[in-house]
């Protein structure tokens, strides 16, 4: 670039000249949200147009590309500084937002703080500041892009932000499968047809998300046999507790069995030691159902909007007589509780009567950063967030990509964030309906898994004790649609046959757990082009403000406030 500042002047001016025009034709697309202008450069040109300065080092090839490129490098995939500098740890304090956090604890938030990172810096960060790609990432580029030419689908931005929330490996699996998204759908468009077929093909990996008792979620979780299946299957509950409890994968289930036989039934008095004689499933089975959990250790419940079922739990724990203590959580303030639910403060009063606790605010993904839950870390025996959600937002389904990696994080960062507070053998129940396209079955379970929650059995939600509670949205629609909450008709949304209670055991193994994964954001350029909900009849300065908007409530959500 220095032997074309000394170049004559006439070849300056044209030169100059023409990258104005190329800016300025940038420029153009950028009101449409395709291309980021960079305006200090636009200027600096303009200036030398006229006869001043030197023509600037930095090209404007670096620039130019496909609407979607570009996008920040996966959480889980790079390091997010900019350049080959691996991120400090100092970086992470910094967001914390002046809330200490112990040293044991920091794993359990550190997910969630990297993403709000991420999602800040995507409006500051220059895009000539990049950071720069790994020959992985190369590759999972390129063959991102073989993708979408093979498709015709170069320009969707979108499609390129699913291609890029895929590893490699699925990526040269989709190509070699023929699949192509359906292009003249009426309902949906390519990228969330998309999004679903690679959600689909994650799941033929995990169980399915119907009902499956202890026995089939065993069998999945070690890759048994039919001719082991049906040996645990005519076990009495004595035996195949026994088994469920020692085997790791390495004995020989035969010997196990044998072993199982020959051990006396105890008779200490405990709920596990009943019927020892009783067919395995089916009394294993009652244990999930009927809550028979540790009686001394603390109950956590998550996202309880209206508090109901929190009420429901108190009252069978009393029933029992647990003397643990129950903790109940609602995501928004009591303000906005008492606009929605006239009835939350006697609710209050009855949760308060049977010695539970009630915090207000409280962002399950965060709970290591909240000062309410310091001390309780290894206390909880039982854990319940029933119906997850991240909140709708206005012109999207909930499958579509720009906004369901919310819902995929949520789970993410939940079960990361509660192994800090979890005994070890604790149990953690999530109810949801199975074909649920917010929080699919698969995130629930896949997240368990990754976190050292195994997976002990799916409940049908009417089979389970505890169902009959006056259920939900949790947002501003509660406050016209809750007709009839005591009888359980407030919530018809979706088939009540269909709806789950997917089961975990915490069973950690002292072995330090890698960085959590998060889901993909889509950057603040990719909303600009995108084309889909809210986005299909706007245009220009109006395209560019509502995808500002809808970034800006991605970083409150992250931040641990709820919208909506």
């Amino acid at each position: 670039m220095a032997e074309e500042c000394e170049a004559p002047e006439v070849d300056v001016t044209d030169e100059v000249a023409e990258a104005v025009a190329e800016v300025e034709l940038e420029a153009a697309w950028g009101e449409v949200g395709d291309v980021a202008v960079d305006e200090e450069e636009l200027q600096k040109l303009e200036a030398q147009l006229v006869g001043s300065g030197e023509v600037p080092q930095d090209g404007l090839e670096d620039d130019e590309e496909a609407p979607g490129e570009g996008d920040e490098a996966p959480v889980d995939a790079v390091s997010e500084a900019e350049g080959d500098e691996p991120e400090p740890d100092e970086e992470v304090e910094e967001h914390m937002e002046g809330v200490e956090v112990e040293e044991h604890l920091k794993d359990a938030v550190e997910g969630s703080l990297r993403l709000k990172r991420m999602l800040s810096r995507d409006e500051d960060t220059p895009t000539s500041k990049r950071p720069r790609l790994s020959p992985e990432e190369e590759a999972k580029k390129a063959k991102t892009q073989q993708l979408l030419l093979k498709w015709g689908l170069q320009t969707d931005a979108v499609c390129r932000h699913v291609c890029e929330t895929c590893t490699l490996e699925e990526l040269d699996a989709i190509y070699k499968s023929g699949y192509c998204p359906d292009k003249s759908n009426v309902w949906k468009s390519p990228s969330e047809i998309f999004a679903r077929y690679c959600a689909e093909q994650r799941e033929r990996l995990l169980p399915g998300g119907a009902a499956c008792d202890p026995v089939s979620a065993f069998k999945h979780r070690f890759g048994l046999d039919l001719t082991r299946e049906k040996l645990l299957r005519a076990l009495s509950h004595k035996d195949l507790r026994y088994v469920i409890t020692t085997y790791d994968g390495t004995q020989d289930l035969q010997e196990l069995v044998t072993e199982a036989a020959a051990c006396e039934a105890e008779d200490d008095n405990t709920a596990a030691s009943a019927l020892p004689d009783s067919p395995g499933v089916a009394t294993l089975g009652r244990f999930t159902r009927l809550e028979l959990f540790d009686p001394v250790a603390h109950a956590g419940v998550f996202g309880d909007a209206n508090l109901t079922f929190a009420i429901k739990l108190v009252r069978h724990r009393k029933a029992l007589g647990h003397v643990g203590r129950v903790v109940a959580t609602t995501f928004e303030e009591i303000d906005i509780l008492r606009e929605r639910y006239k009835e939350i403060d006697e609710s209050i009063q009855v949760l308060e009567e049977h010695f539970a606790e009630v915090y207000h605010g409280v962002d399950c993904t965060r709970v290591a950063i909240d000062e309410r839950f310091k001390g309780m870390e290894g206390c909880f025996g039982a854990v319940y967030y029933n119906f997850p959600h991240s909140g709708a937002i206005q012109g999207f389904f909930d499958g579509h990509p720009v906004v369901n990696w919310r819902h995929e994080n949520l789970m993410r960062l939940f079960f990361r964030a509660l192994r800090s507070f979890m005994k070890p053998g604790g149990i953690v129940k999530v109810a949801s309906n199975m074909g649920a396209v917010g929080v699919r079955y698969s995130y629930i379970i896949g997240s368990a898994l990754e976190n050292e929650f195994a997976h002990i059995e799916t409940v049908p939600f009417l089979e389970w004790h505890l169902h009959r509670y006056g259920r939900s949205y949790g947002d501003k629609r509660d406050i016209y649609k809750r007709p009839d909450a005591k009888n359980n008709q407030s919530y018809n949304a979706q088939s009540a046959e269909r709806d789950m209670v997917y089961c975990f055991c915490y069973a950690p193994t002292g072995e330090p757990l890698p960085r959590q994964t998060v889901k993909l954001p889509p950057s603040l350029k990719t909303l600009k082009a995108c084309a889909d909900g809210p986005f299909r009849k706007v245009a220009g300065h109006a395209r560019e403000n509502l995808a500002k908007q809808l970034h800006k409530r991605f970083v409150t959500e992250i931040s641990g406030t709820h919208v909506g």
